[in-house]
Parts: C-alpha cells; structure tokens; sequence
C-alpha cells in the first residue's frame, strides 16, 4: 500500500482550510542559512527568493509580516541544552563574530512588522507572540522559513495547538537536504499543517 493511501485510511491529512484573519510568519531567514561556507548553510537560495513574493504579497494585502530571528546572550546563557545540542547556534550569541544572524534584505522587517527574537526552535515558545496574535485577533499563520525539519516544524506544531491554522508554503520552506524536508513536509500536512504550494499561497493572498 501506498504510503499516503495507509495515512489516509487511518483518518489523517483532514483539510483546514484559512480563518478570516491570516498573518505570514517568517522564520529564521537570516545569512547563517544563505551564506556559502556557513556552518548552517542551506545551498540554496530558491526558499527564500519564494517567502520574499509571499512577503511582497501580504504587504499588498495588508496582511500582517511576522520576522522572526534567533539571539543569545553572551556565551548562549539563555540558551539552555538547544544551545548545547546545537554548535552552530554560537554564532547567534552576543559578541560573535560576523553578521550571520541579520535577517536577510529579501525580506528584512519594514516599519510595521512585528520582529520575534526566539532561542528556542518554535517561535512561540519563550516569546510573546501567542498574545500578540491574540490581541489581533489573528487566526491563520503563513508559515515561510528555515529549516522545515526545526524551526519551521516546531512553529507549526505549536501553532496548531495554540488554535491557528499552519499554512506551511512548501516552496517557501527549506532545510539542509531534500530528505528531511520531504519528510516533514508529508508529516505536517498528514497530522499538524495545510501545506499549499507558493503560487496557491499568492492567490489566496491576492484575493483579499
């Protein structure tokens, strides 16, 4: 049996389909992902060229941004064992050398975007942006960002269970290798996710 057809039969992969008042959250898009020779460098750029045309569409919108990047306290302090578990993540801490935890001018915060600085791999977790969404009673979240095994899963699993809709765009996401980005790309959608393609995602946003 097909791997889909056996999650499908068990009941999983139910449609959500978009609340009323939808934000895009960008997750992570900083040069440490896009900088050849990085430690956590990606290989590509094609996830981040696509979350800039979500971007550009949700400011046409006026659909809320979201930016979110990772900063530590010197010497990782408020890091915890993420910190420890993860050695690349010494270049977010205070004092390190080099720009590698600056969002990237593809889709840098304007005036009016919210910016999340998280230490953790979800942005919800340790940061306030559950009650903000709250108090704007936002109730869908655009998911675009790196990687889609970490970052961006983590994000969709709490949204899901804090009561927002995950749209994941699929060709805004990426991750190290194609494998692990698959795989999570299939588990979101089948238990945690909608996951739409780019261009299903502009045309949705184009709409309002």
């Amino acid at each position: 049996m097909e791997l889909s057809d056996d999650y499908a039969g068990a009941g999983f992969g139910q449609p959500l389909d978009w609340g009323r008042s939808p934000a895009v959250l960008v997750i992570d898009m900083v040069r440490a992902y896009f900088e050849p020779g990085a430690e956590l460098y990606l290989g590509s750029r094609s996830c981040l060229d696509s979350a800039a045309r979500v971007v550009t569409a949700a400011r046409s919108a006026g659909v809320p941004v979201i930016v979110t990047k990772v900063v530590y306290a010197a010497g990782g302090a408020d890091g915890g064992l993420f910190y420890r578990k993860v050695g690349a993540l010494r270049h977010f801490a205070a004092g390190a050398a080099g720009s590698l935890g600056e969002v990237m001018p593809e889709v840098a915060p304007e005036p009016g975007d919210l910016v999340v600085t998280k230490q953790y791999a979800s942005a919800f977790f340790g940061t306030s942006l559950a009650a903000t969404l709250a108090s704007r009673r936002i109730d869908t979240l655009v998911l675009c960002g790196v990687s889609t095994s970490g970052c961006v899963r983590a994000t969709a699993v709490d949204a899901i269970s804090s009561g927002y809709v995950p749209i994941v765009v699929a060709d805004a996401v990426g991750d190290r290798d194609p494998r692990p980005h698959e795989a999570s790309l299939f588990d979101l959608a089948a238990k945690y996710a909608e996951v739409w393609s780019e261009e299903k995602v502009l045309k949705r946003l184009n709409q309002r």
